[in-house]
């Protein structure tokens, strides 16, 4: 169909309108066919832009902008940030539409593989006092800890760097970490005393699953000196400390799955980066829009 011709326009009398009206008719049966209106039709073809489509192509350009930085966010995360960082309120629906528009896609998430060595002895088992409860009203209330295993590349040879950290459930922050080739009492005690040492005053509930860097005497005996009550997950429930787990999820998607590291230093840079962002620039939804330490620092000020 093509838009009434001008020669129509210009002609005279019985012309004029039995083209007019002809137009009408030809109009008609496809557009009802189509569910359309006939002024639906010819605003279309006059090729002018509605508002709507105007900011939906500004909003496509700032998604984009934001996807090529971190292509692990997926159309929540990006809505996310566009709220934070641009002050931009829209559905999550519609940025949904527009990422498939523009064939904007996160990258896969994987399997994630524990390196949880449980103790054949234990010397000290603690009950789940935590009991799933993934909520706490304050900061340094409630701590969580674990380990997980990186991987990286010389030659043909594989090795190994582990990462033990503590986040605080409150505002999802991590507290601490720290990263060892051995996964031993050693790595998870230095975690500890870098908790303690920036957080003198906190004495939260310590919960964590059942290695054996945690059922020790000595790891307890720490716990007991800095006036912490220590939790334990049940045996074989990893969703028992589960926002831990998924930390461990989120940074390993991000930043490390597709990845081959060739060095040490190459694999503990990026994850040292990735902690930084976490805490200061990776805003959470369950936080209302903000970062973990934006919103630690608003429940200091509260």
């Amino acid at each position: 169909l093509s838009p009434v011709p001008m020669f129509c326009l210009k002609a005279c009398g019985f012309r004029q309108n039995f083209c007019f009206c002809q137009q009408v008719q030809l109009l008609t049966a496809p557009c009802k066919l189509l569910h359309t209106a006939r002024s639906a039709y010819h605003k279309w073809t006059c090729g002018m832009q509605s508002q709507r489509v105007a900011e939906n192509e500004q909003l496509a350009d700032k998604i984009e902008k934001i996807h090529a930085e971190s292509p692990d966010k997926g159309y929540r995360r990006l809505n996310d940030d566009l709220r934070h960082d641009y002050g931009i309120h829209v559905n999550d629906k519609r940025v949904l539409r527009i990422c498939r528009a523009r064939d904007i896609r996160s990258t896969v998430k994987y399997n994630n593989h524990s390196c949880t060595r449980r103790a054949k002895n234990p010397q000290y088992l603690a009950e789940n006092l935590l009991s799933r409860q993934f909520y706490a009203e304050k900061p340094n209330e409630k701590w969580l800890t674990d380990v997980t295993e990186f991987k990286w590349s010389e030659g043909v040879e594989v090795h190994k760097l582990y990462l033990s950290a503590i986040l605080d459930l409150c505002d999802r922050r991590i507290v601490s970490y720290a990263l060892s080739e051995r996964n031993d009492n050693p790595l998870v005690f230095k975690t500890f005393d870098r908790a303690v040492k920036g957080n003198p005053d906190a004495h939260p509930l310590f919960h964590s699953d059942r290695g054996f860097q945690y059922t020790s005497r000595a790891f307890h005996q720490k716990l007991v000196q800095a006036g912490m009550t220590q939790s334990m997950s049940r045996v074989a429930h990893c969703i028992d400390n589960g926002p831990m787990e998924g930390f461990w999820g989120i940074l390993k998607r991000e930043r490390y799955y597709g990845r081959r590291f060739t060095s040490k230093q190459e694999l503990v840079q990026m994850i040292e980066n990735y902690i930084h962002y976490y805490n200061t620039r990776r805003v959470q939804r369950n936080l209302g829009v903000l970062t973990p330490m934006e919103k630690y620092q608003l429940c200091l000020t509260a």
